[in-house]
């Protein structure tokens, strides 16, 4: 489909996001990496947690308290192989971060290593993290629990968040191969986006206490809150004749791990909304292992092992009507190849928010869209 919206430039949008955070009391080292992560986003083309999520997600909740600018980041246990962190409440990708320098390495000392953060906050797309690997050569597995959304098999009330377990290994090619999607049919995020582009969701993606399937994309965020609807688990819902149970069972692996391996809340706990109906902090839990191949066969003999499964995969025959195969990493390296020398595309309501942070803050910015 052919894109209408301005671009912003990579560069101007980078700055500006950081001299932004910057202003809401985030460290310009913290604010940096914020920024990289949410552009991260665009640049593969992942639109539901890229700048459409810069206002909404970060700045406006630093702005009611349920989320901290400055991250405290505490190492609760360590070994050689594993870091358990709490973020207290800061920035989720400035924990992230940190926690993920220090498996790296550690795994390059010793094969392997696993971490766990809890009390913390949104993360950014999980791909990012297990990326950090990847580029390192290594195996990337990332975890993430979130707001409750999604229902159990044969349930229609939001008890699981929609949970990516995220896997990101290196090839011998110009990208790796990275899954990352949530256990969901669809995210939280895609709805966000969904809602501000006057868009519907498809029906059976949602499903609503009393049975019925809700499209309209900004009555469902509103039903999501309220409790009244819930997304359908991978495989969909709420029976199990498409094998939603699938979705919904590594769901609640990740749930189980992001919560259990840093002790931290879980479900509906992490509902942001406090007994009586105040904004808390959402305490949310991520887990991160990395696996080195060196330690096995190779990291050669891994890297080519990998590109030629994924290469074989797109050689097979292709269904009627179809022209092409892809593997996981694919579609957003390509998305890169498109955006790389034109910048960020933009929305309205995304440029009105660009401008409103630019002008509360009186920074000295001019958009391209502006001209």
């Amino acid at each position: 489909m052919q894109e209408t919206r301005p671009y912003v430039p990579w560069g101007l949008m980078n700055s500006f996001m950081i001299d932004a955070f910057v202003g809401f009391g985030v460290p310009r080292e913290d604010a940096a990496i914020c920024a990289d992560v949410l552009l991260e986003s665009d640049r593969r083309g992942i639109e539901s947690h890229g700048c459409n999520r810069f206002k909404p997600i970060y700045l406006d909740r630093i702005d009611d308290g349920t989320l901290l600018p400055v991250t405290d980041l505490e190492i609760v246990k360590e070994s050689p192989t594993t870091v358990l962190a709490d973020a207290h409440d800061g920035m989720g990708m400035v924990a992230s971060y940190r926690v993920m320098e220090r498996l790296i390495e550690k795994a390059r000392t010793y094969g392997m290593a696993g971490g766990a953060i809890c009390n913390s906050t949104h993360f950014g797309i999980a791909g990012y993290w297990a990326t950090m690997a990847s580029n390192e050569g290594m195996v990337g597995i990332v975890g993430t629990n979130a707001r409750p959304s999604i229902a159990p098999t044969f349930g229609v009330e939001n008890m699981l968040g929609t949970n990516p377990l995220t896997i990101a290994l290196p090839t011998d090619e110009e990208f790796p191969f990275c899954i990352d999607c949530a256990t969901s049919i669809v995210q939280r995020g895609k709805i966000e986006f969904d809602a501000r582009e006057g868009i519907d969701v498809p029906a059976g993606m949602v499903v609503a206490r009393d049975g019925s399937q809700p499209t309209n994309a900004e009555e469902i965020l509103q039903m999501l809150v309220e409790g009244k609807a819930a997304l359908a688990p991978l495989g969909g819902g709420p029976g199990d004749e498409m094998c939603g149970y699938k979705g919904y069972g590594y769901a609640t692996v990740v749930e189980i791990l992001s919560a259990a391996l840093a002790g931290g809340r879980f479900m509906k706990a992490l509902n942001g909304i406090d007994a009586q109906g105040n904004r808390e902090m959402y305490h949310l839990g991520h887990f991160f292992f990395v696996v080195d191949p060196e330690a096995f066969a190779g990291g050669d003999t891994f890297r080519k092992t990998a590109g030629d499964i994924c290469r074989a995969l797109r050689a097979s025959q292709k269904a009627p009507g179809y022209e092409r195969i892809y593997t996981a990493g694919e579609k957003e390296w390509l998305a890169w190849q498109e955006r790389k020398d034109k910048g960020v595309p933009v929305g309205e309501a995304v440029q009105k928010e660009l401008c409103e942070v630019r002008d509360r803050l009186g920074l000295p910015y001019v958009f391209p869209f502006e001209a």
